[in-house]
């Protein structure tokens, strides 16, 4: 039996431990902070809980086809995945359904229903043409760039748009302004700016509205709990608490990891720690680490928890609050590096399907809007008046006393994200994708010069998100199968 150690337990260490365990594979998971999860995590106050990360789930079935059938978790397909409102008054529901989301658009924006219903068709031959190399392969292995999927990519290349930003493109399409914002609104799925991101980025807006939105019943943590449950059925030692301080290399093959406890050997080290994170401290290496340095580093978000007292049938589960001005709240995360006046504001609220999250009479409020990633600003200043002017528009918009109903409240900016999830600099998804090349430069999630040293989770290939993070962890997967194969040969 072999033997693998995992850095880190978010999502993409967890699904690499579950499947590299599955192989037959002694496998042990070194965790810094006292619980797995990462960045999807959830926070108790006062009788309110929240989901303090991720909030929303899509391509279930990655997480299902890693789960016993017992630990499969239901999870509930959104009607309507987002409620927009607009500065003009406009409030406009994104259905789950393709038909009915067409019609809202046209009912409420006057844009042909044909012109929505193109789009999504576009953004589905976005993602057929690049899912097989882009998100569930590694176009880091020659072998899967010579096969007939890469050359169908190839020849359509041009339909991929990636020579163009993603807002340019949407004004091409959509027109509407309205409409034009709310997809641009998928480039901050990863961290990135509309109006600097490749068009190829329309495909997350395929995922959410062609293959459907889903939250677990249970809320979003409810996932970490059945995948952490999964890799202690299979046998998966787990020790928290535990940082790593370095992975000890010789003549190009991994020997093991040092901890303050000591010397662990490993013949296969899958690493789950932010790459800048990784080539900084745990693995030093100023050339690699010089080219990270070169990628603009995702935003990340300022979120204050509220435990609200009364309840607003006026919002859905996931709400959206526009700025007037989008791109210049894009030109201050990612140019002046602080927080516009006039930010767009997300407010999640899982007690609407889950009343069990919030006491009787009162919702949970996530309170978020996007931030850059943290350089040394004064972060107690930010605080303070993003914080009045989210209470301001919010009243204006709703016409309702908000601040009045707060009775609970915890806050999180990017110090304290880079502090409990690791990642540098607060950035939600490590490097940000503005640049037409941000996919290539992604770090491999392996070491073609290191024997048995891998990487998953949202700062490598294919990059951030719950079903990138877990298809990182399928890569490697795969990687150590071919390489114990070819060990026993």
């Amino acid at each position: 039996m072999s033997n693998a150690v995992v850095l880190g337990s978010g999502i993409g260490g967890l699904a690499a431990a579950i499947r590299l365990s599955r192989q037959g594979i002694d496998v042990t998971v070194y965790e810094s902070a006292d619980r797995a999860g990462g960045k999807i995590a959830e926070l108790n106050l006062n009788g309110f809980r929240f989901d303090a990360g991720p909030s929303l789930l899509t391509l279930p079935e990655m997480v299902f086809e890693i789960l016993d059938d017992d630990l499969r978790f239901p999870v509930r397909k959104l009607e309507i995945i987002t409620k927009y409102f607009y500065p003009d008054g406009t409030q406009l529901s994104a259905y789950g359904n393709i038909t009915k989301l067409s019609g809202e658009i046209e009912g409420k924006l006057n844009v042909p229903a044909v012109k929505v219903t193109d789009y999504l068709r576009k953004a589905a031959k976005v993602y057929e043409l690049t899912s097989d190399l882009f998100i569930f392969g590694s176009f880091h292995r020659l072998r899967n760039l010579m096969n007939r999927n890469a050359l169908k990519t190839l020849v359509n290349f041009r339909k991929l748009q990636a020579f163009q930003n993603l807002h340019n493109f949407n004004v091409h399409e959509l027109e509407e302004k309205r409409l034009v914002q709310l997809f641009d609104r998928y480039a901050t799925y990863n961290g990135s700016d509309p109006n600097q991101t490749p068009a190829t980025l329309s495909v997350i807006s395929h995922l959410e509205h062609n293959l459907g939105a889903f939250i677990p019943e249970d809320g979003m943590f409810q996932v970490i709990r059945s995948l952490e449950q999964q890799a202690l059925r299979l046998g998966v030692k787990f020790h928290f608490g535990q940082p790593v301080r370095k992975v000890e290399i010789d003549k190009g093959k991994v020997l093991g990891l040092l901890l303050d406890s000591g010397f662990v050997s490993a013949e296969i080290v899958v690493s789950d720690v932010d790459i800048h994170h990784f080539y900084s401290t745990i693995l030093p290496d100023k050339k690699r680490l010089a080219k990270i340095d070169r990628e603009e580093r995702s935003s990340s978000a300022l979120i204050f928890y509220w435990g609200m007292k009364g309840n607003y049938p006026e919002l859905d589960i996931h709400n959206i609050f526009f700025s007037e001005k989008y791109p210049n709240e894009f030109y201050h995360l990612f140019r002046t590096k602080d927080v516009f006046d006039d930010p767009t504001i997300y407010i999640y609220i899982s007690s609407k399907y889950n009343p069990s999250d919030a006491p009787e009479g009162s919702e949970n409020w996530f309170v978020m809007i996007n931030a850059p990633a943290d350089i040394g600003q004064n972060w107690n200043i930010f605080i303070e008046t993003s914080r009045k002017k989210i209470l301001q528009k919010l009243e204006l918009m709703l016409g309702k006393n908000i601040r009045n109903s707060i009775v609970s409240e915890e806050i999180l900016s990017p110090p304290e994200i880079a502090k409990q999830t690791g990642s540098v600099n607060g950035s939600l998804y490590g490097s940000s994708s503005n640049s037409r090349f941000a996919s290539f430069n992604r770090h491999a999630n392996f070491r073609s010069d290191i024997h048995g040293l891998y990487f998953v989770g949202g700062s490598v290939h294919p990059g951030g998100g719950i079903p990138l993070c877990l298809s990182s962890a399928r890569i490697v997967d795969e990687l150590v199968k071919e390489q114990l194969i070819k060990n026993r040969l």
